[in-house]
């Protein structure tokens, strides 16, 4: 039987094959990294999975007959429980129908590693689920803050180039004004101008006069 055998095996009791393919893959991922981790698996009447370390040894080579040096390394073990056995040796009969009569897990049978494995797996996958919604949520806040900086140097700039416009304007308006008023004073000046001149000439008269009479 392999694993979609197993899934079929039971999607009638889980309500649906997919129902059993996600509680075979739980099931089998919780045990998997409980035992990576160091921990010890037990489930009464079945057995119970764990980690081994193997010393370096040597070993023959099947084909070749040589002798080979194999390096420390750490196995998976796994041990049948004592119902286990039972059934596989014939000393209990298999039910003819229903489930297979294995003793309930008591309270405490996983053990704490293992349990506390499968609970830091969730609470990883929920503090990256969260982690990525504050990011998103300070993505957006910082896409908005900076289309607002946007938007508040638009005004900024649009206020400036009026204020601008409106200083040219005034200066212009001033120049026009000034210019407006000088006008006149040239022409003033023009006509006093001539004024002098019969002043002069009635000055040179009186002196020739007064040269004559004496």
């Amino acid at each position: 039987m392999n694993k979609a055998q197993l899934v079929e095996a039971i999607a009638d009791k889980m309500g649906g094959r997919q129902q059993a393919a996600d509680a075979v893959d739980a099931v089998l991922d919780a045990v998997v990294r409980a035992v990576v981790a160091g921990d010890r698996v037990s489930v009464t009447g079945f057995g119970s999975f764990e980690k081994v370390d193997r010393p370096a040894r040597y070993a023959r080579n099947p084909q070749t007959g040589e002798r080979v040096r194999v390096k420390k390394t750490s196995v998976p073990r796994f041990r049948a429980g004592q119902g286990f056995k039972d059934l596989v040796s014939g000393t209990k009969k298999l039910p003819r129908g229903g489930e297979v009569a294995v003793k309930k897990a008591p309270k405490g049978s996983l053990t704490g590693g293992a349990s506390a494995t499968v609970k830091k797996a969730a609470a990883k996958k929920t503090t990256k689920v969260a982690a990525k919604k504050v990011t998103a949520k300070k993505a957006a806040v910082k896409k908005t803050t900076a289309a607002a900086k946007k938007a508040t140097a638009k005004k900024v700039t649009a206020k400036k180039t009026t204020a601008t416009a409106k200083t040219a304007a005034a200066k212009k308006a001033t120049a026009k004004k000034a210019t407006a008023k000088k006008a006149p004073a040239k022409k003033v000046t023009a006509k006093k101008a001539p004024a002098k001149k019969s002043t002069a000439r009635k000055t040179t008269a009186k002196k020739v006069t007064a040269r004559k009479a004496s």
